[in-house]
C-alpha cells in the first residue's frame, strides 16, 4: 500500500480533471482520502446551488484515491450520492472517503461530503472492481 499512496500522490500533481477542476488531494492514508474543493460562480446552476455533478466530482475524487490506495488499479461500478443540503459559490467543499471493506473481488466506501463549517451536504457510497490478482 505505501507505493500505491506514493504513485497517487504523485499522480495528483498532472490529473487532467483534478486540475481542471482545481480540486486538491488534502489527506491519504491506506483505505481513506480527503480532497478539498472551492465552490466557483461557473458552478452554480439555474436555481442558484452548486450542481449536483461538481459536488459528485469532488466526491468521486475522495473515492478514487481511497480505494486505488488498497488496491491499484481499482475501478467505479457503482457510485451512489444523496444531496443533503446545498452549496454556494465560496463554499469549500471536503470529500472524505473510507474503504469499509477491502476485497478480492469488491471494495466498499463511504463517502461525506462538508462544507467549510463542516456542514453535511452529500454523503454516499461506492463499489469498486480491482483489476488486478490480489493476493
Amino acid at each position: 500500500m505505501p507505493g500505491e499512496i506514493d504513485k497517487l500522490k504523485e499522480l495528483e500533481k498532472t490529473e487532467p480533471v483534478a486540475a481542471f477542476l482545481d480540486m486538491k488531494l488534502v489527506e491519504l492514508t491506506p483505505g481513506h482520502a480527503r480532497v478539498s474543493m472551492a465552490m466557483k460562480k461557473e458552478y452554480i446552476n439555474f436555481n442558484g446551488m452548486v450542481f449536483g455533478g461538481i459536488i459528485s466530482a469532488v466526491a468521486d475524487q475522495a473515492f478514487a484515491y481511497a480505494t486505488n490506495s488498497v488496491i491499484m488499479p481499482n475501478v467505479a461500478s457503482q457510485f451512489n450520492i444523496h444531496y443533503i443540503a446545498s452549496a454556494s459559490a465560496g463554499d469549500t467543499l471536503t470529500a472524505e472517503c473510507r474503504v469499509m471493506k477491502t476485497g478480492k473481488r469488491v471494495c466498499i466506501s463511504e463517502i461525506r461530503v462538508t462544507n467549510q463549517d463542516n456542514k453535511v451536504i452529500a454523503v454516499g457510497t461506492g463499489t469498486t472492481i480491482p483489476l488486478v490478482a490480489h493476493s
